[in-house]
């Protein structure tokens, strides 16, 4: 009975699969599946309004007929483009102004221990010849090797381009053309970013031979600044968990536990120590959730400070890219290289980075969400700990009321993400292609698109335009501040209000639960376009404790 039903709704609402047919001498039996779709989203007619809608209804079909029957490839964007700016905003797109300071350090004597060195201090071994950065990703490719098929982290191993990568920074040093400190570095990226002469997979089993002939804007920044690229890593598939066509992405921590995701391989090999950083997106948690899991520094930048050209898309409006380090300084490194944009991406901006190395912190404003905080009654949580760190070093705290559920009545987010990721994939679903997916589970994408196709664009309007007033009310609180330390998890949907306003924020490792041994963290939200102080308030938590340094001691 409820597959009948199903069926019947699906072909009442998603395409009357034939013309609507009076198959009866009633005179409403041509109306009646209009009358049963209008009921599932929450509306009613009257019969005189159904059969004067009726005519209606066929016009649109036979119109969207016509263009089903034009091809979209998922890299076609909408007319409409996302901005976090609200009236009266404007961004600082002044050059960056960064002198970056390296740490003098040694070659150590066991080689294994390059594995977890900052970024920082691997470009200051590779700036002054004390390894070269053909040894240094040999090294590095070795280590994916070794681990990668236990973590389920990596998709394919990029040793050409690496090679040849490395021995063009290598000469480029030796000619004295520095480029700065990812020069030389080896890093990897979330196999949803097109690399010329590389498959690009989506995580998912029906691309897994697709090749995209494009280079993606955040690769060609990193080819800029000299950057190794050794792997691409996992990603659940089409961006969602850490379960792709291989398998499932395994955290470091607890290898019987998976990495979260969907930036799944990116977050467990840099735990791993198998990379020194690498690039992840996120729409809603996908660089904040492993991170976190994987006990690492996620930064997840303003919405439009990157360029997504080349990239998967999955939400025009949402989507972000960030790198996935083990500290908020290498993140800090990192992003100075990435952001900004090619002018494809409409959505993305030249932002100014107002960074320096080795802030003083004291002199911003810093927050802390007391509304969420007071959900924790616990008060040994590592999250209460974060704040007394920063009481105890001096600091004064501004209690903040966040926006929370109070302000965020219904999921907007759901809608919102499921109208344009349905979009993103529409001939995916149309043609069957998601009948090929691995996991076909009531919450897998393939369930997912087919639910959201019977969403109607007036719902996904009035959403967008709920996510308006939601902008208002999380930028009037983060008026007060600089930086707002926030839970990572639990109530309150901290990270979905903030991935829809397009705020910036970095998870940051807090130590270890008392059962899994596995990482805690906590975040530390940003102003718009900000990202030089948010990150200048993590580190100053990370000068207070020595979790980001720390690693699974079976991967030494």
């Amino acid at each position: 009975m409820k597959q009948t039903i199903i069926f019947f709704l699906l072909s009442a609402a998603l395409h009357f699969s034939e013309p609507i047919q009076a198959q009866t001498t009633s005179p409403s039996s041509k109306t009646d599946d209009m009358a049963a779709a209008s009921r599932i989203f929450d509306l009613q007619f009257t019969q005189q309004e159904l059969d004067s809608m009726y005519d209606g209804v066929q016009e649109n079909l036979a119109n969207y007929r016509l263009m089903h029957k034009q091809k979209l490839a998922n890299s076609v964007p909408m007319s409409m483009w996302q901005s976090p700016l609200l009236p009266g905003m404007t961004v600082n797109q002044g050059k960056d102004n960064i002198r970056w300071k390296l740490p003098k350090t040694t070659l150590p004597e066991n080689r294994n221990e390059l594995a977890f060195m900052s970024i920082a201090e691997l470009a200051y071994l590779v700036k002054n010849k004390k390894i070269s950065s053909v040894d240094l990703t040999s090294f590095f490719i070795n280590r994916i090797k070794k681990y990668g098929d236990t973590l389920q982290c990596v998709i394919s191993i990029t040793e050409e381009i690496a090679m040849a990568q490395a021995k063009n920074a290598d000469e480029e040093i030796a000619a004295g053309k520095y480029r700065g400190p990812l020069h030389g570095i080896p890093y990897g990226l979330k196999d949803l970013f097109a690399v010329r002469g590389t498959k690009t997979t989506w995580g998912a089993a029906p691309y897994k031979e697709q090749i995209i002939d494009e280079d993606a804007y955040v690769y060609q920044r990193l080819q800029e600044a000299g950057a190794v690229l050794v792997a691409k890593f996992t990603l659940g598939a089409l961006a969602m968990g850490d379960y792709w066509y291989g398998g499932r992405t395994r955290n470091p921590w607890n290898t019987s536990t998976g990495s979260s995701g969907s930036s799944a391989g990116s977050a467990s090999a840099t735990a791993a120590g198998l990379i020194p950083f690498a690039i992840g997106t996120e729409t809603w948690g996908s660089i904040i959730s492993p991170a976190s899991t994987c006990g690492l520094s996620g930064l997840r930048p303003t919405f439009g400070s990157i360029s997504r050209s080349g990239g998967m898309t999955l939400s025009w409006s949402l989507d972000k890219i960030g790198p996935i380090c083990r500290s908020a300084a290498d993140a800090a490194m990192v992003f100075a290289f990435i952001h900004g944009t090619d002018g494809a991406d409409a959505s993305a901006v030249n932002a100014r980075f107002d960074y320096q190395q080795s802030a003083d912190a004291r002199q911003l404003r810093i927050g802390y969400a007391k509304n969420y905080f007071d959900r924790i009654k616990d008060t040994s949580r590592s999250e209460w700990k974060v704040v007394r760190s920063f009481q105890d070093a001096g600091y004064t705290l501004i209690p903040i009321d966040f926006p929370d559920s109070a302000v965020y009545p219904f999921n907007i987010m759901d809608v919102v993400i499921s109208a344009e990721a349905a979009a993103a994939f529409d001939e995916f679903t149309r043609n069957n292609i998601d009948d090929e997916m691995s996991r076909q589970g009531k919450y897998d994408w393939p369930n997912s698109f087919r639910v959201s196709r019977l969403m109607t664009a007036v719902e996904y309007i009035n959403a967008s335009r709920h996510r308006y007033l939601l902008m208002q009310k999380v930028n009037e609180a983060m008026n007060s501040v600089d930086a707002l330390i926030c839970p990572t998890r639990g109530s309150g949907n901290q990270s979905a209000i903030t991935n829809l306003t397009g705020h910036p924020a970095i998870c940051v490792p807090t130590g270890f639960d008392n059962r899994q041994r596995l990482p805690t963290s906590i975040t530390f939200l940003g102003r718009l376009y900000e990202e030089g102080k948010l990150l200048a308030v993590a580190e100053a938590y990370q000068q207070m404790t020595d979790w980001h340094v720390q690693h699974p001691e079976w991967l030494k």
